[in-house]
């Protein structure tokens, strides 16, 4: 069974239950690594995830959180507000193999008032971190889960708006 991620699919869709709805199959696949994880998981379990990126016949292979910024210029505006001056949302995906992880982690950066790039480098490279370890390790104080929760809810809602 192909393995699908919530985002990979870029901005197309909005969940993985809908990118299994549009190619005619039920259920199954993954979401955020997790077989049968509910819809609203959004990629961003960590470790050994990969973003196959939307394809179409005018398209080959998958794109870049990177491409899909450029293509949707909407959710680039608004995730642009989030970041630091001079940092563009291109910039701050580079590194991630899935929109739904970076832009989860632009919000728990933002939400949390922890630095990007260090939230970034952990959760990026061959070493690469879960969400929420990161945060425990950045913000010890804080609800892990809840901010990751949180995150990802903002996440999902962007990239559903901006595709709308």
């Amino acid at each position: 069974m192909k393995s699908l991620h919530l985002f990979g699919i870029g901005v197309i869709v909005a969940s993985a239950v809908w990118g299994n709805a549009q190619h005619g199959r039920g259920g199954g696949g993954t979401i955020g690594g997790h077989t049968g994880g509910p819809p609203s998981s959004i990629g961003t379990s960590g470790r050994g995830e990969s973003d196959h990126g939307a394809t179409s016949s005018n398209q080959s292979g998958p794109r870049s959180p990177e491409q899909l910024l450029n293509q949707n210029t909407e959710l680039s505006s608004n995730l642009q507000k989030l970041l630091p001056a001079g940092t563009t949302p291109q910039q701050a995906c580079n590194g991630f193999t899935n929109l739904g992880r970076c832009v989860a982690a632009i919000h728990v950066a933002h939400n949390l008032g922890i630095s990007f790039l260090d939230l970034s480098a952990k959760l990026t490279g061959p070493n690469s971190e879960s969400l929420g370890k990161a945060i425990n390790q950045l913000r010890p104080g804080a609800n892990a889960g809840a901010e990751k929760k949180r995150a990802e809810k903002q996440a999902k809602n962007d990239m559903r708006d901006s595709d709308s």
